[in-house]
């Protein structure tokens, strides 16, 4: 796979562009703007310290988010996209620490967004989101990881746990 050119219009840039802005949009964007406007939410100012704690989550949301996609497209040769998955096991960065630092980082963002927004009606978008990927990682996610990538993920799944990071980055021995 060739480097994201700058030219937006090639088919590198657009394989790359897609699942970033298909699969967060929607999660982050569309699906919380329908929920508000179902629930005729009004925005009312937050405490200070919950829109600087909405921020900071967000922040670390994007740039966990950022640095987890650049690795799926550097290193693992792909994309976030199920249909165009990486061909190589990621095991690098925050990926050292955890399986799943690209999903954390979006929950990261729903929690900043409902803080942000003073939401409760997000918060629940938050949960159901977390309680179905509690269930599609095991039963399904890490099944095809183990067929794709067979040993080597064996390995990295007994030694890096799912959500909750390590505190030592994990080295394959």
């Amino acid at each position: 796979m060739t480097q994201c050119p700058d030219n937006l219009t090639s088919p590198a840039r657009r394989r790359w562009l897609v699942p970033v802005l298909a699969l967060p949009v929607n999660i982050l964007v569309f699906i919380p703007a329908i929920i508000l406007w179902l629930t005729r939410y009004q925005w009312k100012t937050n405490h200070p310290v919950l829109l600087a704690l909405g921020i900071f989550l967000l922040c670390l949301g994007l740039g966990l988010a950022a640095w987890t996609m650049h690795l799926f497209h550097h290193v693992g040769k792909g994309t976030a996209a199920p249909w165009d998955p990486p061909q190589r096991l990621v095991v690098a960065g925050p990926y050292r620490h955890m399986r799943n630092p690209m999903l954390t980082s979006v929950f990261i963002m729903q929690a900043a967004e409902a803080l942000l927004l003073n939401s409760w009606a997000i918060s629940g978008l938050l949960a159901v989101f977390f309680l179905g990927n509690m269930l599609y990682f095991p039963f399904v996610e890490e099944k095809s990881l183990e067929r794709r990538f067979g040993d080597a993920y064996l390995e990295y799944k007994r030694n890096v746990p799912r959500w909750l990071p390590r505190l030592i980055p994990w080295t394959q021995m």
